[in-house]
């Protein structure tokens, strides 16, 4: 291909309406006598439901309907297993017993929000609290959160290659932790929220919804209101952010859609910041025992252990699929000749988890990242030096011993430019003189492989009459600019202005079939999607050029004064070509009018993009505060379309990565009360806590797709973390502290080594 658009930095298209507060989201969003819902929600963890009295919030002026459990069918939110596993589905509201805290118990609707919310306070709700298992190694001996299940193990995996037993027996020398990854918050900047409205003379319900999945959303809609999918039309207004937490389809959705077919009337349901701590699913949340065997030149011999992961007390569409990820990327980007792992995923009376930016893979790569250092820490070899030591040197397709099969890897290729770049030798130094200063100065690695893209997605290219084009895509953006990308595609192949081209995207009744935005495969698949159709109505104008020019179809291309006979200066412009495909008397004669395409696109194996990354911290003595002096990265996620949709995606997967190393964490207490329910208390990193960033790329093209694209929106996430912890343990002379290394809990270990210290002397 060539690079006219293809590869150049073109700026984000939708920015304009945004920046200028244009923007249309859900809470914008209303329609005639709206209606709307508001949740009552159980203060406890876990207790069994008495009488629920309704009466007096009905009185409230305003008050349509307050609804209980008793009041509806058996309603549940979509829940995904696969096999071997005991699934709890969500029900959209209480039936007997609440399993944590923010469950819905009631819902109210009414004329108006406020209306809502006054009837919230005259709702009376008698609970018998219940014992609460809100931490996961204790919920694996607990009584069952759900008695129909028999247990708390709602999934167990293992997985064993290579002679385990010998690899540790024979090994001069072992590291072993227990490693935490706290729960976190999305925290995107949009809560959820959605509204229904139900047409009763075509019988027809149509949603908007802030999602990132619109068709599995139509479908889930039809299925539990015995709706056909042609009834249900999804639409996706602007979303403010995701992160993977808009992926499952919630019992608010369900519920605010059977209300208004009941009502007849437009339901609309926005969540409130203090719900979303509790209502919207946690990520992470994990605790991995494990312990990594090296021979005495620091390679690699094993890696075994297990994986307890929190799923919270229900199981949505991506709480269960979330978790065999961590396993399958445990190899990384190393040579392991044996390992032996087991996977579990514990119920527990808290938030449901699920897919958050990395999904699995952030996990994986911080436990063999802190694996990597504690072993570099025990042989006297750099951190570099140890990872250099155990890459993957191929043949690629390589399969792992997890059962990973990586597409196209050089794995040296990005820790040697990061090392180049950071002038690695300089850094050393510059840390060696700082700490003869007295100042505690660390320098963190993190060498990453990670999986994107999955499944199959639909493109449509239309060029009209006047030459504006439009693109059809089934996947469903939420901030990532990928708008940018399919238009740079479609002008690349077509010759067209990047301004003519507009994009139709999150509407199943534009765009029928989709699998919407999620684990970095938008261009991967939707863009090879959009590729096929421009393909499609390339081939159709040239066609159009061959008979106007009297030549072969295959003989024309794209030249800078039109559509030409290649070798010659014989051309046609798209002007001409048009002025014929849109009247059938100019048309050859095998040929419709129109210059239309539509294709699908599916992908056959994923894709693993990888990469390396530092980060140069100094630890304050006096308060704990961590400050970032540099932090570099170096990404390889195959062909870049647009440089710049790939660093904010760099950026910001950053920037989430740092968040929770240093800050981020959701805290509960021995009764499953979130002490971290509120951004006074959960802290987001601020701008000034950012570091500028050195963001820098390669290309190894995948093989798995025509773009040879591979995802980037989640590299950051996955390798931030690893990065900063690691140098803070640098800095403190430590082998371990688990996340979020606050200024309290550095402080806190800061003053342990002054103590011991003082012991000592």
């Amino acid at each position: 291909m060539s690079n006219r658009y293809i590869g150049q930095p073109m700026k984000r298209l939708e920015d304009g309406k945004l920046i200028q507060g244009q923007g249309q989201y859900l809470a914008d969003l209303t329609t005639e006598n709206l209606l709307h819902m508001v949740l009552v929600r159980s203060p406890y963890a876990h207790a069994r439901l008495g009488q629920i009295d309704t009466s007096e919030a009905l009185q409230v002026p305003g008050v349509v309907a307050v609804y209980t459990s008793s009041d509806l069918p058996q309603l549940f939110a979509p829940a995904s297993g696969g096999r071997d596993t005991k699934v709890a589905p969500h029900p959209v509201l209480a039936r007997d017993v609440v399993r944590y805290v923010g469950e819905p118990v009631a819902a109210i609707v009414a004329t108006s929000a406020a209306a809502a919310e006054d009837a919230l306070l005259h709702v009376q709700v008698d609970y018998e609290p219940l014992t609460t298992y809100p931490a996961p190694l204790a919920a694996l001996q607990a009584e069952p959160i759900h008695p129909e299940l028999g247990t708390n193990i709602a999934l167990q995996r293992t997985t064993s290659s290579g002679s385990v037993a010998e690899a540790f027996e024979k090994a001069p020398k072992v590291v072993r932790a227990q490693l935490l990854q706290q729960r976190v918050a999305p925290a995107s900047m949009e809560p959820r929220g959605i509204l229904a409205s139900w047409d009763g003379i075509r019988e027809a319900l149509t949603v908007w919804s802030s999602t990132q999945m619109p068709h599995d959303l139509r479908s889930a809609i039809a299925e539990k209101l015995g709706l056909a999918e042609n009834q249900v039309r999804v639409i996706t207004p602007d979303v403010g952010g995701a992160f993977g937490a808009k992926i499952n389809v919630y019992p608010e959705e369900i519920l605010v859609a059977y209300l208004a077919k009941q009502l007849g009337k437009s339901v609309r349901w926005v969540e409130k910041r203090s719900e979303t701590f509790h209502a919207t699913i946690h990520g992470r949340a994990q605790v991995a025992e494990l312990e990594m065997a090296f021979d005495a030149e620091g390679k690699i011999l094993g890696l075994r252990g297990r994986v307890v992961a929190d799923l919270g007390a229900y199981a949505l569409e991506t709480t269960l699929g979330n978790v065999p990820g961590t396993i399958l990327m445990l190899q990384g980007p190393y040579e392991i000749p044996a390992v032996e792992l087991e996977m579990l995923g514990v119920y527990t009376n808290a938030t449901p988890t699920g897919a958050y930016r990395g999904a699995g893979r952030p996990e994986a790569t911080y436990y063999l990242e802190r694996l990597m250092d504690m072993g570099a820490r025990e042989l006297g070899l750099d951190p570099a030096e140890i990872r250099r030591r155990n890459f993957i040197q191929g043949p690629f397709p390589y399969k792992t011993r997890t059962g990973a099969r990586y597409d196209s890897g050089a794995y040296e290729q990005p820790l040697q430019k990061l090392l180049e770049v950071s002038r690695y030798e300089d850094l050393r130094a510059e840390q060696a003189r700082a700490r003869s200063q007295g100042r505690r100065v660390g320098i963190g690695l993190c060498s990453y492989v990670e999986i994107t893209g999955y499944g199959w997605d639909t493109g449509g290219v239309r060029i009209n009459p006047d030459g504006s084009a439009v693109i059809f895509t089934g996947t469903s953006p939420h901030g990532q600019g990928t708008q940018n990308a399919f238009v740079q595609i479609v002008a690349e192949r077509l010759g067209l202005l990047p301004e003519r081209i507009s994009v139709v995207q999150g509407d199943t009744l534009a765009v029928p079939y989709g699998m919407g935005t999620a684990g970095s495969r938008t261009l991967s698949v939707g863009g090879s999607a959009v590729l096929k159709a421009s393909e499609e109505v390339r081939a159709k104008i040239q066609k159009i050029a061959a008979h106007l020019l009297e030549a072969a179809p295959e003989d024309i291309d794209l030249l800078e004064n039109g559509w030409g006979v290649r070798g010659t200066d014989k051309s046609v412009s798209l002007e001409q070509i048009l002025g014929v495909a849109f009247n059938p008397r100019k048309l050859p004669p095998d040929m419709e009018p129109g210059l239309e395409g539509h294709a699908s696109f599916a992908l056959k194996d994923a894709n693993y993009p990888f990469g390396a990354h530092l980060a140069m911290v100094e630890v304050d003595p006096e308060t704990g505060l961590v400050q970032i002096l540099r932090y570099i990265g170096v990404d390889d996620c195959g062909t870049i379309v647009n440089p710049l949709l790939f660093e904010g995606q760099q950026h910001g997967g950053i920037a989430q990565g740092i968040g929770q190393a240093l800050y981020e964490g959701i805290v509960l207490d021995s009764e499953g009360q979130n002490l971290t329910a509120s951004f006074l208390e959960y802290a987001l990193p601020k701008a000034d806590q950012i570091p500028w960033m050195e963001p820098h790329h390669q290309q190894t093209p995948s093989p798995t797709n025509p773009l040879g694209a591979k995802g980037v929106g989640e590299a950051g996430a996955i390798a931030a973390t690893p990065a900063v912890v690691n140098a803070v343990l640098d800095a403190l002379g430590i082998a371990h502290l688990d996340m979020p290394l606050t200024p309290e809990k550095v402080w806190k270990q800061l003053l342990h080594q002054a103590s011991t210290i003082s012991n000592l002397t």
